[in-house]
């Protein structure tokens, strides 16, 4: 029953007795009018069949006011139970994506990456949407056909036990078919949520890569991908629905027989004069009542289960492991590799690497695409965890120590700079949400973006676009060592920040790194060697392992690769496009 209320509310059940309670109460209520309605047939019903039983007119107005105040006081227990029942469902869904949201942010990139985007979009939104309506609408009918045919069928047995027999006979046979078929719901929901999910990251890839759809054609009919995802969809749905549908209204009707039981097995007792005709008329009357959320549920039995797959996903991936430590990290210290290895999957980056990076220097990683630079800069920031090995921060293993705190110790700056919706002053606040307004236009200006922000229309109240879109890319990447340098971090990682940068950015932008890195434990991944040459240790990768480390001069002498690598970007300096003779 926990792990069922666990699934139904996506792991907040604390908030479920308030709106259990009321649904019960609520049907209770129910109950009480339907037996005021059954006294008011019983009284008219003896006035016509026993000659020496008039019309007792003050008992049917006694019966008339209290199913009219007892409708008052219905009304009023219905607008509590609607209440507590959808303010739970809203606060369990509020709070399920919050806390959601908040695990992700802490579980490791590794995990991330092998998650397809459309399925935690998915996740955070259509599927809490499924639990807030099971919460809200299924969850009360549930408690309903679950509790009043048990209180039913014990008050109608002190009528008549046969009669109160035959009107549920059916109900065991009906839910037993729709129990019975219930893997093969499951599989159905499991292959409609795939679809969906499939749907949705095939939409958002569509949308995201707009510009290489426009640029090779790629549009309309011709970019199948899209649309073999939303037939897919279709399929799925329409197989869901065309297969469960027959299902649920079969067992609908094996439930419902009952009913016509009672009808054969009354009338048999009535013409044997066995049976008071009141009672039989009882029967009747409260019977069909009974089955009212039976059927509701059976109806919906589909969507519940289809909730239920929902509500698993959920709690399955909030029981990922976030990474752990507990330790205080160092405000400054060296960093070193310790025999580190780590693999993307089955795919090897780093084996074995042993590196040792100086505190407050500059250390520079080159070598070919695919070496492995970038994974050294994600390892330190602990976004992954090594395979074998260690990765110390002044001597200190960071598996020990507190990722949020870990990470409150780096600044990170990378080729492709994301902004949030929002003013540009919000999104240097990012590095520090407590900075004031001084605070953040001194680290604009050590930056370099100071000028270009003063002179947009609203200043540092002007909103950018989705990502940054509204800005060029130079000016989102000075923007992002605002931010960088209004955190204040030790640890400085650059990755590629000027890569793509024109000739006039590229010098603004590297004033501002200069800023940036000034007593600070720095470490730069570049292709372009000449930005670098001037580090104060510059090492070498090549095929996950370290080729060789040393200045610019150094490397020159002794590293042949490096060598290799600093004459193919001199040629390609003097390279000119041209017409050949």
């Amino acid at each position: 029953m926990n792990r069922l209320l666990s699934l139904f509310s996506g792991g907040s059940p604390e908030l479920l007795p308030r709106p259990i309670g009321a649904a019960f109460l609520e049907g209770l209520c129910r109950i009480f009018q339907a037996g005021l309605v059954f006294l008011v047939v019983q009284e008219i019903y003896r006035s016509y069949a026993l000659p020496d039983h008039p019309l007792d007119l003050p008992l049917l107005w006694k019966l008339a006011a209290a199913l009219g105040v007892w409708t008052v006081v219905q009304y009023g227990i219905s607008l509590r139970a609607y209440d507590a029942t959808f303010t739970a469902a809203y606060e369990a869904s509020a709070r399920g994506r919050i806390a959601l949201g908040d695990h992700l942010r802490r579980l490791s990139l590794g995990y991330l990456n092998s998650r397809d985007p459309g399925d935690l979009t998915t996740m955070l939104l259509e599927d809490y949407a499924q639990l807030e309506t099971a919460m809200s609408h299924y969850l009360p009918q549930l408690v309903s056909a679950l509790a009043f045919p048990v209180l039913f069928c014990l008050g109608l047995s002190f009528w008549d036990w046969r009669l109160a027999l035959a009107l549920f006979a059916g109900l065991p046979v009906g839910c037993a078919f729709i129990f019975a078929s219930r893997r093969l719901q499951d599989w159905l929901g499991r292959a409609h949520v795939a679809a969906k999910i499939d749907a949705s990251s095939r939409m958002q890839e569509y949308l995201n890569n707009m510009r290489e759809i426009k640029a090779h054609n790629l549009g309309g009919a011709k970019f199948q991908r899209l649309e073999r995802a939303f037939r897919s969809l279709k399929r799925e749905a329409i197989r869901l629905e065309g297969i469960v549908g027959p299902l649920v209204m079969v067992g609908i009707a094996a439930t419902r027989t009952g009913l016509s039981l009672v009808v054969l097995l009354g009338v048999y007792r009535l013409v044997g004069g066995r049976l008071d005709p009141l009672v039989f008329t009882g029967f009747l009357l409260l019977g069909g009542r009974v089955f009212d959320p039976i059927t509701l549920v059976l109806t919906n039995y589909a969507e519940i289960r289809y909730s239920l797959l929902s509500g698993q996903r959920i709690l399955e991936l909030r029981r990922q492991p976030i990474p752990q430590g507990k330790g205080e990290p160092p405000r400054e210290g060296s960093i070193e590799f310790r025999n580190v290895t780590f693999a993307y999957g089955d795919t090897p980056v780093l084996s074995r690497v042993n590196l040792s990076i100086p505190s407050r220097s500059v250390t520079a990683l080159v070598g070919p695409s695919g070496s492995g630079k970038s994974t050294v800069a994600r390892l330190i920031a602990r976004f992954w965890d090594v395979r074998d090995g260690a990765v110390l921060l002044e001597g200190r293993n960071v598996k020990d120590l507190d990722p949020d705190r870990l990470l409150s110790r780096i600044s990170m700056v990378f080729q492709d700079v994301y902004l949030f919706r929002d003013t540009i002053g919000n999104n240097i606040r990012v590095g520090n949400p407590e900075a004031t307004q001084e605070q953040v236009e001194e680290a604009a200006r050590r930056a370099r973006c100071h000028e270009f922000i003063q002179a947009l229309p609203q200043g540092y109240d002007t909103r950018v676009g989705e990502g940054g879109c509204t800005l060029s890319g130079g000016e989102r990447q000075r923007v992002s060592i605002a931010r960088a340098l209004l955190k204040d971090a030790p640890i400085v990682l650059l990755d590629e920040a000027t890569s793509s940068l024109d000739p006039e950015n590229e010098q603004a932008v590297q004033e501002a790194l200069q800023a940036l890195v000034e007593d600070r434990t720095v470490v730069v991944i570049a292709h372009r060697l000449k930005t670098v040459r001037h580090a104060d240790r510059i090492v070498v990768l090549d095929q996950g392992k370290v080729a060789g480390w040393g200045t610019h001069e150094e490397l020159l002498e002794r590293e042949p690769l490096y060598q290799k690598l600093w004459g193919l970007q001199q040629q390609a300096e003097r390279w000119e496009l041209g017409a050949t003779a």
